[in-house]
């Protein structure tokens, strides 16, 4: 017996159009898709501001993917003719000096997103059960975010990505045993040459995208599995009408996509500034020392990450040695990361949302962000006085100092939530959403 087949698609006005959607859909799940995953799904109806970045984070990575695929049109990897195809583009391909911009603007605005996006999930528990694959799935997102940055940051050939890319390799020889086998692995050469540029641009430009599309596509059906989070941090999958249909809920599209329309505008507005205005935004952005050759017999004076890694660096730094190993240090930056992916068996509240948590989380969390960005701007500051392993303030400077201090809160945030989260004085959540 034939299987049986779909109903026809119809309701578009167009007979011609509603025979082909028909056509398609019999044989692909794109209604079904359309549906399941927009017009009839589901979300919230108090989302806030603090929603846009996700969908901001997405736009971006197409705009990385389209600026960098006409970059490799041109870019040549090879450590003779690297930095030169970056200056072609730059001055002699029609459009190419908009399109790096556009690219370089948009790693860092892509990091914005995320942080953003990271931090909403922090206000409103939205790594909280049962969106715990959800958390994990973005943490991982994040950490090929890093590499995939890591990666391109080489490509340019300057003296900040070459010598970059130098000290973050040369990190990897601390770990005993196996740390110099592995640097050489990493480089593919005892020094950086053809062999890293070449394996770091394949990285860059194949590997990392594939596997970043792939957990974002996991990001998104797990999202839509057990449905999105809102302020108040409650279900809206416990009050539904006779047709199943959350009381709290409204379909996506059209209501938050147009919503998000206007999130995309405000965001390509000042992206657009950016890119025509400041792309280097202080050297932030773009470092000065990246727009001189790679020298590899010639040190910048302050070697430093780009923003986005600061705060890492600057744990990293701030760790004392031990018997002239930095070793200690690469193990409290590894740290700091992977802790992300503890979070949601960390925090033992009864409620979700910072609306109705008590003053302990919001201060743990003030305290969190304070010192994140103060770890960032000390990152980009050179510091040349370091104490010795057990004099945390005998001999070193302030900004050493500082940066310890923030060290230790940092971590506190993780290790003692389980005990200020339980022991908070949280208000009552509400039954139903507000629409605050």
């Amino acid at each position: 017996m034939a299987a049986a087949e779909k109903p026809p698609v119809s309701g578009t006005g167009s007979v011609a159009l509603d025979g082909a959607l028909t056509w398609v859909d019999q044989r692909f799940p794109l209604i079904s898709t359309w549906k399941a995953h927009l017009a009839e799904y589901y979300a919230p109806k108090n989302f806030n501001f603090w929603y846009f970045f996700g969908g901001l984070a997405m736009l971006v990575l197409g705009i990385q993917i389209v600026t960098g695929i006409f970059l490799t049109m041109n870019y040549k990897p090879d450590s003779n003719l690297a930095f030169a195809s970056v200056e072609y583009i730059m001055r002699e391909v029609p459009g190419g000096w908009i399109i790096r911009y556009m690219h370089s603007t948009g790693a860092s605005a892509f990091f914005i997103c995320v942080y953003l996006h990271m931090f909403r999930a922090l206000l409103y528990g939205s790594h909280r059960k049962p969106r715990e694959l959800i958390w994990i799935f973005g943490v991982l997102i994040y950490l090929v975010l890093m590499g995939e940055a890591f990666f391109g940051y080489l490509l340019p050939w300057g003296q900040m990505s070459y010598w970059g890319a130098q000290v973050i390799i040369n990190l990897f020889s601390a770990i005993p045993f196996i740390g110099p086998d592995l640097s050489l692995w990493i480089r593919g050469d005892y020094v950086i040459a053809d062999a890293t540029l070449n394996r770091f641009f394949a990285l860059h430009v194949i590997a990392m995208p594939l596997v970043l599309l792939g957990l974002v596509m996991a990001h998104l059906l797990a999202l839509h599995e057990v449905g999105s989070n809102n302020p108040d941090g409650i279900e809206i999958s416990k009050h539904k009408d006779a047709n199943g249909i959350p009381l709290d809920g409204i379909p996506f599209h059209p209501y938050y996509t147009v919503k998000d329309i206007l999130g995309v505008v405000v965001f390509l507005i000042v992206f657009a500034i950016i890119v025509f205005f400041a792309p280097e935004m202080g050297g932030y952005f773009l470092e000065a020392n990246n727009f001189i050759p790679a020298n590899p017999l010639q040190t910048p004076p302050h070697i430093a990450p780009v923003w986005y890694f600061t705060p890492y660096y600057s744990i990293l730094r701030g760790v004392p040695p031990l018997f002239n190993s930095q070793f200690p240090g690469v193990v409290a930056m590894g740290v700091s990361v992977m802790i992300l992916f503890t979070l949601p068996w960390l925090d033992r509240s009864p409620v979700k949302s910072i609306r109705y948590r008590g003053p302990y989380f919001k201060g743990a969390l003030t305290a969190f962000v304070v010192v994140f960005l103060i770890l960032g701007y000390l990152g980009t500051e050179p510091i040349t006085v370091w104490g010795q392993f057990g004099a945390w303030l005998g001999n070193a400077d302030r900004a050493t100092v500082v940066a310890r201090i923030c060290t230790v809160i940092y971590f506190l945030f993780f290790v003692l939530m389980p005990w200020y989260t339980s022991i908070d004085k949280n208000k009552p959540e509400p039954d139903r959403v507000t629409c605050k």
